[in-house]
């Protein structure tokens, strides 16, 4: 166990933090899951920039990296240019 006052601090507060990035982390891959099961073309092009608006904040907190935010936003829009 720590045997300061501030790693327990630090200690405590990594887990509030771990927990907050972890919410928004699958919140955002719940929401890329549910676009890519789209086949609607309106759909998906109207639901577009509010998820890369969320990928966008994760990478801003550095909960995902930015490349990873990136890589993310250019397949979904390639799957919106394959769609019919």
């Amino acid at each position: 166990m720590a045997n300061h006052k501030s790693s327990v601090k630090r200690i405590r507060q990594a887990k509030a933090h771990r927990l907050h990035n972890r919410y928004y982390a699958r919140t955002t891959r719940n929401a890329v899951m549910a676009f890519r099961k789209l086949e609607n073309k309106e759909e998906a092009v109207e639901k577009l920039p509010k998820l890369s608006s969320m990928l966008d904040k994760l990478a801003k907190k550095n909960i995902i990296h930015r490349n990873k935010a990136a890589n993310i936003k250019s397949k979904l829009a390639r799957q919106i240019a394959r769609m019919a």
